[in-house]
């Protein structure tokens, strides 16, 4: 897949067939003026959390990171764009200028845009899981009932899924195929430490805490890995303190291959 064709499809999902802009893209626009991802919320109306929702969750989309975070420093640290985040927002600019034009291509058509767009926007993925990253599939193994897909995400990560033999042919899946694959948050356990050979779960996706955001009974662990992704999981605040899980910590995300979902971008 080119950076081109992934960058169409990313924008595409941000649209959603209205008048109404994602808030990612003005986000990321203000990430861009100010180098700041609390100033950058407060311009857009967002929340300082659902700001760093909203640029994992597109982060993990793009075939390579739109953010990267600066620590420590004269400047005390910030959130700049990258390369490829300024050539997003370049590439984002004129999509909304040729999605302007298709709107009034439809202008002497409304019924017939209406009823175009509700399918579209019928056909548009929509789950809760917090996690989904954009990967390739890089090996199908083949059983009698079920399959062993293994998908590349960016960077070193791979992640495998186990899925039907039916679904596998569904999906058309092959080696270099485009796909998402999803995790439920509460599906990710974390280790300290963790020897591949002595557990049974095929998925071992390690990182750095980034943040730690606490709830009544339960935790939400964000953890920076490889290739800009990032991964959360929902653990017990009990849990969260038995481990001693802190902002800065090493960890291991262990997921089963059966947790884990396979979708078409």
């Amino acid at each position: 897949m080119t950076q081109a064709v992934s960058s169409a499809a990313l924008l595409c999902q941000l649209s959603d067939g209205s008048n109404r802009e994602d808030p990612i893209i003005s986000l990321l626009e203000a990430i861009g003026a100010s180098g700041s991802i609390n100033q950058a919320a407060k311009s857009v109306g967002l929340s300082y959390k659902a700001a760093w929702e909203r640029l994992e969750t597109i982060n993990n989309l793009s075939p390579s990171p739109l953010i990267s975070r600066q620590t420590g420093g004269s400047g005390g640290g910030g959130t700049l764009l990258t390369r490829d985040g300024r050539d997003f927002l370049a590439r984002a600019s004129l999509f909304r200028q040729q999605l302007k034009q298709l709107v009034s291509f439809f202008h002497d058509s409304p019924e017939e845009a209406y009823a175009m767009l509700t399918t579209l926007r019928g056909m548009e993925m929509k789950i809760s899981a917090r996690n989904v990253w954009l990967g390739n599939v890089t090996a199908i193994e083949k059983g009698v009932v079920n399959s062993v897909v293994t998908v590349g995400l960016k960077g070193r990560d791979t992640i495998v899924a186990t899925i039907t033999d039916n679904s596998v042919k569904r999906l058309g899946l092959e080696p270099g195929k485009a796909v998402h694959a999803i995790v439920k948050a509460p599906s990710v356990l974390l280790s300290l430490e963790v020897d591949p050979g002595k557990i049974s779960a095929r998925n071992i996706l390690r990182g750095t805490i980034n943040r730690i955001i606490g709830g009544a009974v339960n935790d939400e662990v964000i953890i920076d890995i490889a290739g800009g992704n990032t991964v959360t999981s929902i653990l017990t605040s009990e849990s969260v303190r038995r481990l001693g899980l802190g902002q800065g910590l090493e960890v291991a995300a262990v997921i089963k291959a059966s947790s884990v979902l396979l979708a078409l971008p």
